[in-house]
């Protein structure tokens, strides 16, 4: 341990990896926002505390298997010559999800919902939410620490830099929620990007590769416009006032 902390090699790893995570975690975060905004605010405070939690305990969890994890990659079945492991097959699933579950919402916002049958904040409503964290939690974690192995030779280095993006990104999914929530256009962006990012994973669970750069690219640029599109909307009805 000693020799990690004075090690300028582990701390550009830790650095290098710890930018790499956060940058994994904006679908976790966008998901988590998406799901939540429906949810009064407390009930939608503790699912994002859940699925945050959630997503720091298999990350090191799997971390902590790094033999079963390896074992994944391992070809389990071929469909018209393409041979498909288990991390595939969950890469495969949990696309398919995102982009099932994002095409609900944006169908949910496009038709017109009575609020009085809108059971957002019930019980049951809130135990599927936390299924769902729980699902794409396993998905997103798995495809993170894989590509963490590739970049990393010790375990505690990836550990510290798991646990550092967990608190980045619980300290901004708090704001992003938010803003999700006031704004309901950015709502509509954020479900186009999940449905983005599940074409991304079903991609990759058939070895073919989209470079997360582009995609990255794409939310950045999209993001921008809208914040411009929301500070435009805001200064227009100061004027008005």
């Amino acid at each position: 341990m000693i020799a990690l902390l004075t090690s300028p090699e582990a701390w550009a790893a830790l650095f290098t990896l710890t930018a790499l995570e956060i940058v994994l975690g904006i679908d976790n975060v966008i998901f988590l926002s998406v799901i939540v905004s429906r949810m009064p605010l407390a009930q939608a405070k503790r699912a994002r505390q859940i699925g945050l939690a959630l997503a720091l305990v298999f990350r090191i969890l799997l971390l902590c298997l790094l033999v079963w994890l390896i074992g994944l990659t391992r070809t389990v079945l071929t469909v018209n010559g393409v041979t498909l492991s288990w991390r595939d097959l969950v890469l495969i699933g949990g696309g398919l999800f995102l982009i099932a579950k994002a095409t609900h919402e944006i169908h949910t916002e496009v038709e017109a919902r009575d609020p009085a049958n809108d059971d957002a904040s019930g019980p049951s409503a809130f135990f599927w939410v936390v299924i769902q964290i729980i699902i794409i939690d396993m998905v997103f974690s798995l495809d993170s620490i894989i590509t963490a192995i590739g970049m990393a030779q010790d375990l505690q280095i990836m550990i510290a830099a798991v646990v550092i993006a967990c608190l980045v990104m619980y300290v901004s999914s708090g704001p992003v929620a938010r803003f999700v929530a006031e704004h309901p256009t950015t709502k509509m962006l954020a479900l186009a990007f999940l449905v983005l990012i599940g074409v991304a994973l079903v991609a990759d669970g058939f070895r073919f590769h989209i470079p997360r750069g582009y995609i990255y690219f794409a939310i950045a640029f999209s993001a921008a416009v809208e914040l411009f599109n929301v500070l435009a909307k805001r200064n227009r009805k100061k004027t008005a006032q």
